[in-house]
């Protein structure tokens, strides 16, 4: 790819993602008012986050195995209420260990 194609490229994603971002401020200028809407969009970065993320657990690991098993140590630790630390550490400790776990078996 020649440097001038780039250079294209890269013009017409920002353009694109300049204006999807500046567009909701042109068309909604006041404040929203409608609860609905309202409480929908406060959830939509956490939809998105886990869509985004859930699927990329599974496949992360050598297989859906420990995967499961590094999800299921978060969660057991996410709801003792334990840091965001923690939780990573414990996840990533318990999908290792299924890993080692499965290759001797």
């Amino acid at each position: 790819m020649d440097t001038m194609k780039f250079f294209i490229y890269l013009a017409i994603s920002a353009g694109v993602t300049y204006l999807i971002r500046m567009i909701p401020f042109v068309l909604c200028r006041g404040k929203m008012e409608n609860q609905f809407i309202r409480s929908f969009l406060f959830y939509v970065p956490y939809a998105v986050l886990g869509a985004m993320t859930f699927p990329a657990i599974f496949t992360s690991t050598g297989s859906i195995i420990s995967g499961s098993v590094g999800t299921a140590a978060a969660l057991v630790l996410a709801f003792r209420k334990k840091g965001l630390l923690q939780v990573a550490v414990g996840a990533c400790a318990a999908a290792f260990v299924a890993e080692l776990v499965m290759m001797f078996v």
